[in-house]
């Protein structure tokens, strides 16, 4: 192996052993999905359902009429 080569790599090695020994002695932060994740995607959720429901309550559509079978045709005049 070509010194560089070989220089190269084990800075590289001492690097991700630094950034390994490093972490492991790092006291674990909640993050802001830790803290407030459950509640921010219940209030989503209860927001999405309100304002569903209050468009859907609100806009007077007759839901599920057919005119199949309902409208009968007109006499035809001449």
């Amino acid at each position: 192996m070509f010194p560089v080569a070989r220089a190269a790599r084990s800075l590289v090695a001492r690097g991700v052993q630094h950034t390994a020994v490093r972490q492991a002695h790092r006291k674990h932060e909640p993050s802001f999905h830790d803290k407030y994740g459950a509640m921010v995607l219940l209030g989503g959720a209860a927001m999405f359902s309100t304002v569903w429901t209050y468009v859907l309550t609100q806009l007077n559509i007759e839901w599920g009429f057919s005119p199949v079978g309902k409208v009968t045709p007109r006499e035809w005049r001449e």
